[in-house]
This record gives C-alpha cells, sequence and structure tokens, in this order.
C-alpha cells in the first residue's frame, strides 16, 4: 500500500518541541539532557499515529518514552494527538505536554547511533511492516541483523516486546530467536487477548484494535538475552 503523503507533515514536526530533530547529539544524553532525571527509557520502533506510546506515557509519568517513526506523514498524525480543544466553547487548541515523552523521525537501521550503550530498558516493536518477500527478510524488524542493533543499546536485563497479527512474521520471528546465541524467548503467546497472564495490563494499538475486532488473533513474545 502506498503511503500518501502529506505536505505539511514536514513543517508541523519541525516545529514541534515533541520532536527531536538532531537526535544524535543526544546519544548517551537522553536523560540528563532531554528528560531531566534517571528514569528507565523505553522506546517504540515503528510507531505508528502513537496511541500506544501515549497511552503509556500518560499511564507512567516515571518511565521516559521515545516514539520512532520513519516517515513523516505517519508521526504527524502522533503529534495531532496532542492537539486538543481548550473547552467545549472554543475552537482554540492546545498541546498535552507529556514531558515523559518525545518523537524521533528516522530509520531504525540508525539506533546505535542514536542510543548508546546501556541506554535503552526496553524495546517495543507493534505491528511491524513484514516485509514478506524472502529478499527483505533482513529489514524486518525481527531478524537478526535488527536484535543485533538493540543488543547495542539495550541495558542487560533490556528487554524486546513484539506484537502482530501477521502469523508468518511471528513464526520467522520466534525461529531467529530459537536459532539465537544471544537471545532467547522469555515469554509467547499465539492469542494474546485470552491469555489472561500475558494480557493483564495490555494497551492496544490502533492496528491491534483494528485486527482484534475482525477476529484476528494477535501474537506477542517478549524477548531478552540468555
Amino acid at each position: 500500500m502506498r503511503l500518501r503523503n502529506i505536505p505539511r507533515a514536514e513543517s508541523v514536526l519541525a516545529n514541534s518541541e515533541m520532536v527531536i530533530k538532531d537526535e544524535r547529539h543526544f546519544r548517551g544524553k537522553w536523560n540528563s539532557e532531554i528528560f531531566h532525571n534517571n528514569h528507565p527509557l523505553h522506546i517504540e520502533v515503528g510507531m505508528g499515529k502513537g496511541q500506544f506510546i501515549l497511552t503509556l506515557a500518560e499511564q507512567n509519568p516515571d518511565i521516559n518514552y521515545i516514539g520512532i517513526e520513519r516517515y513523516s506523514s505517519v508521526l504527524l498524525r502522533a503529534v495531532e494527538k496532542l492537539e486538543v480543544t481548550s473547552d467545549s466553547s472554543s475552537e482554540e487548541t492546545v498541546t498535552l505536554h507529556l514531558p515523559n515523552l518525545r518523537f524521533i523521525c528516522m530509520d531504525a537501521t540508525d539506533l546505535p547511533e542514536v542510543f548508546a550503550e546501556n541506554e535503552v530498558s526496553r524495546i517495543y516493536l507493534n505491528f511491524s511492516d513484514p516485509w514478506p518477500k524472502a529478499r527483505h527478510a533482513r529489514r524486518r524488524l525481527t531478524s537478526a541483523e535488527f536484535f543485533a542493533r538493540y543488543d547495542k543499546i539495550l541495558i542487560p536485563d533490556g528487554t524486546v516486546e513484539f506484537k502482530t497479527d501477521n502469523r508468518d512474521l511471528f513464526d520467522f520471528s520466534t525461529e531467529q530467536l530459537e536459532t539465537s546465541d544471544i537471545w532467547k524467548m522469555t515469554a509467547c503467546t499465539y492469542d494474546l487477548h485470552h491469555d489472561p497472564a500475558m494480557n493483564e495490563g495490555n494497551v492496544m494499538t490502533e492496528y491491534e484494535e483494528k485486527f482484534s475486532s475482525m477476529k484476528h488473533p494477535i501474537n506477542k513474545l517478549i524477548a531478552a538475552r540468555k
């Protein structure tokens, strides 16, 4: 599916204080220079329209969150979610500022250039692009190549949480972990919403709401180092 370009996206993101523009400058300094605290740092790679990470940031003020999205026209939707009318009698909008949340428009291949060793506590991957053609397998966010990138930025007991409705992609992901010398699965389910233990506290993404309403089972795994 071709992504629709939104001409105003670039200017809106450039003027938003929630979007970090010179992200490589803050490598190793996200907490000290952006969040000004020592809270754990969680990132969502491929955040889409932002419902998941905005909800987490609201629920967990003692955790710092960074949402990463490659496409400016998609990230625009997340920024716009922070725009709300000031009251019912006015059309004036105000920006909801979550001090523990920032966004970056970047490609996930650059993660080790943006985050330092032991800087990130958790990585969320939600309904990632399946890249179905075999020749594109290395582009999948759960490929061995991407797990090598995650290994460079996660703290020793850091985790990767992955959700998808795409069974082929999920099977590929579990195979990547089962053959890894570094990673292991600490939890796995093929039907998240009917798994009481793993579904506890689950925050749904826009895609998750859509697919679950269509009775698609949601797969989830949690990975950590061996």
